[in-house]
């Protein structure tokens, strides 16, 4: 099993007032599983995947990941877990602007003292699969929005996460680029990556094969495909 949380609590204070933003969430979460969590704006979802991001913590309860118990890691080796092994991609793409395509997927392996050579491999093989090999030397604000997110996408698989979490991944794009996002999402699920995904939208929440539904905090209802 990849995931494994119980009880899992989130707790905000805003302006002085408590707001519960999960009410003991329990997942199970295998290895391979493209799972998506659906709800509207404002039921816990992209505090859930926070969570199990390693972004942020719980109130209480546990989340184990990976056979880790992660509450009791501390934030350095909460990094460390996150870096080795998750991809994130989220709705606003989150690429720099002064780097280019082949620059901005290459990041994370800098930051992991990967060899020059390794990373123009490792790169090249992304760039491929994303069918985005000749745009690698475009910036990100040459490309349409659906190229930006399949850069975001080469970015989160650079390293070969067990995980990649996505949050809202089409919510920036029309409903062409969106699908061919969704596809590609498909493809590297097919090829062995696990998925979870968190959107507000059913028609993007049906390429999971597994469906939460979460409604204030809770999980209301569970849908396998």
């Amino acid at each position: 099993m990849l995931i494994e949380t119980r009880n899992l609590i989130k707790k905000y204070i805003v302006n002085e007032f408590e707001i519960t933003a999960l009410q003991g969430i329990d997942l199970q979460i295998n290895s391979g599983d493209f799972v998506s969590i659906i709800g509207p704006s404002g039921c816990g979802k992209s505090s859930l995947l926070n969570i199990l991001g390693l972004i942020d913590r719980c109130n209480s309860g546990t989340y184990i990941f990976n056979d880790i118990d992660t509450t009791t890691l501390n934030e350095k080796e909460r990094a460390e877990l996150r870096k080795k092994n998750m991809g994130f991609i989220f709705q606003s793409f989150n690429l720099i602007d002064d780097l280019t395509v082949f620059e901005n997927i290459e990041l994370p392996l800098i930051y992991q003292n990967i060899s020059a050579k390794t990373r123009k491999e490792k790169v090249e093989q992304v760039l491929e699969k994303t069918k985005m090999i000749t745009k690698k030397d475009f910036f990100p604000q040459q490309l349409s929005g659906g190229q930006q997110q399949r850069v975001a996408i080469a970015r989160a698989i650079i390293s070969e996460p067990k995980l990649i979490l996505a949050d809202e991944p089409t919510g920036n794009l029309d409903s062409y680029h969106g699908k061919e996002v969704m596809e590609l999402l498909v493809r590297l699920n097919e090829g062995g990556a696990s998925i979870i995904l968190v959107t507000h939208a059913d028609h993007i929440a049906e390429f999971g094969h597994r469906l939460f539904n979460l409604f204030d905090g809770i999980i209301i209802s569970e849908k396998h495909k």
